[in-house]
């Protein structure tokens, strides 16, 4: 038998005559982890979407176990046992967490309690703190990927591929997930696993291929890279020195007080939260998931409502506020960029340049009279340059664009209201090493001009490279400050755990 079981030859996609991949050769062994990297619209994600049956090939061929195969639905796929973990969640809202993972897989006769058994004797043998009669649209993003990856473990696939499984994870469910991934190599199951965060991708991975603008670079031993090989193969240009470089040493000084908050509470992720927010500065906010950092700043914005007694203060220029939807708020100038970009952030079926234009128009909550295809377009354009989104035309849609653009797009939405407040939650998630400085200096040029600031992230070393004034949250309120100059990653982990 074959060492390799998976495998694709001169593979190419076209959409509209533009190749999102070009004339790739890719081979997966058997029982073998295989990272995939490259930056935003390198082709990632199509190839893997090949593999599993979400879109065919233009051109090329693919074999498992050495005999030809070209799925054209993930049913196809799943029967000839490739299972994928998508980026963006693809679970059923309304369903319970059981309904999702045996969805496909019903007897005739059904009886809920016993799925619900099953489910959770399922989910607990993979050490996911998950409940099977929770409904999907009540989990935050770190649970719904539990879900995902549980559900493609359940299928007994021989190919899994997990498209970045670890961007909504915790530390420690990170590693509850690799030694998942190492269980499942152990039981001969072939893993391709795509992954900006490269530090994962050599820790985890047996083998790494390298694509760049549609095309294959490299595929060797995860042993003969390090992380500077790697960006230097994805991006063509050396950016150690751009991201998350050395340690800051100046920080900007504070202006106006914009936003100040004070013993806010919302049962019962938010509890007497008080925080302030300057012009012209950075603030950070870190905490671990369940820390009520984004519910907080959700609040702020008109999405979520404060509790209606006892719910505390917020004050916008000295101004007390209170939003109950976000129309108010953005006419204000809050601008919330949001973590999960798929249900809040675009509509996926309309065009980039249309997408962009309505961000505009929600700073208008009664509408205005006379709406111009001139101006969509002409808006679309200039944020598309501004920001440098990598798409096939002004007017392709956002489902057809990589993570890290879409990203982009849900950034210029926000921007394009010319708001004084802009909270980033989660930027650069699932985002490439590329387009992750190009964000940083977009953050850092807004906070140049005077805008204040607010980044919400998981990510130490974002936090670190960004920041201002550092804010750590626990347990649903901020309950340590620092400065730039004075923090350490020891001490603002130290103030998230304990």
């Amino acid at each position: 038998m074959s060492d390799v079981m998976l495998s694709l030859r001169k593979a190419t996609k076209l959409y509209a005559g533009v190749p999102a991949i070009d004339g790739v050769d890719f081979d997966l062994r058997r029982g073998e982890i295989h990272a995939l990297v490259g930056e935003n619209g390198a082709g990632k994600s199509t190839l893997t979407k090949v593999m599993a049956g979400v879109v065919t090939l233009t051109s090329g061929a693919m074999t498992i176990d050495g005999a030809d195969v070209a799925p054209r639905t993930p049913l196809e796929a799943r029967n000839l046992g490739i299972a994928m973990v998508f980026q963006e969640n693809s679970l059923v809202p309304t369903m319970t967490v059981a309904q999702n993972l045996f969805l496909g897989q019903e007897k005739f006769y059904n009886r809920l309690r016993g799925i619900y058994i099953a489910a959770q004797q399922f989910l607990q043998s993979l050490n996911f703190d998950v409940t099977p009669t929770a409904t999907v649209s009540g989990l935050g993003a770190a649970k719904k990927q539990m879900v995902e990856i549980a559900r493609a473990v359940l299928h007994r696939a021989k190919v899994i591929i997990f498209d970045e499984p670890t961007a909504s994870l915790t530390p420690e469910e990170k590693k509850y997930f690799f030694d998942l991934v190492r269980d499942l190599k152990k039981r001969g199951v072939s893993i391709v696993f795509i992954s900006h965060a490269l530090e994962e991708a050599l820790l985890l991975a047996d083998r790494i291929t390298v694509l760049r603008d549609g095309k294959h670079v490299v595929t060797d031993d995860a042993a003969k890279f390090d992380r500077a090989a790697i960006v230097q193969a994805m991006v063509g240009r050396d950016l150690s020195n751009t991201l998350y470089g050395a340690r800051k040493r100046s920080v900007r000084p504070a202006g106006a007080r914009v936003l100040t908050v004070q013993n806010l509470k919302m049962a019962p992720m938010v509890k007497n939260n008080s925080l302030s927010v300057f012009a012209g500065q950075i603030t950070g906010v870190f905490g671990l998931v369940g820390a009520g950092r984004t519910e907080t700043f959700k609040i702020v914005s008109g999405v979520l409502k404060r509790d209606f007694f006892h719910g505390g203060e917020i004050l916008l220029h000295d101004k007390p506020v209170r939003y109950r939807v976000p129309a108010p708020a953005v006419k204000a100038g809050i601008a919330y960029v949001t973590e999960d970009r798929k249900v809040e952030g675009f509509f996926e079926t309309s065009s980039i340049a249309r997408n962009i234009y309505l961000g505009l128009l929600s700073k208008f909550p009664k509408g205005r009279m006379m709406l111009s295809r001139r101006e969509t377009d002409s808006i679309g354009k200039t944020w598309i340059e501004k920001l440098r989104v990598r798409a096939i035309g002004d007017h392709g849609r956002v489902v057809e664009l990589s993570g890290g653009n879409q990203q982009k797009v849900v950034i210029a939405k926000s921007l394009v209201q010319e708001p004084d407040l802009i909270i980033f939650d989660e930027p650069t998630r699932g985002v490439d090493v590329g387009a992750i400085v190009e964000i940083h200096e977009l953050i850092n040029q807004l906070a140049d001009e005077g805008k204040a600031v607010v980044v919400i992230s998981s990510y130490l070393p974002e936090i670190m490279a960004l920041s201002d004034r550092i804010l750590v949250s626990r347990q649903g309120k901020v309950v340590e400050e620092f400065s730039a100059l004075d923090a350490t990653e020891e001490r603002i982990m130290y103030a998230a755990i304990h």
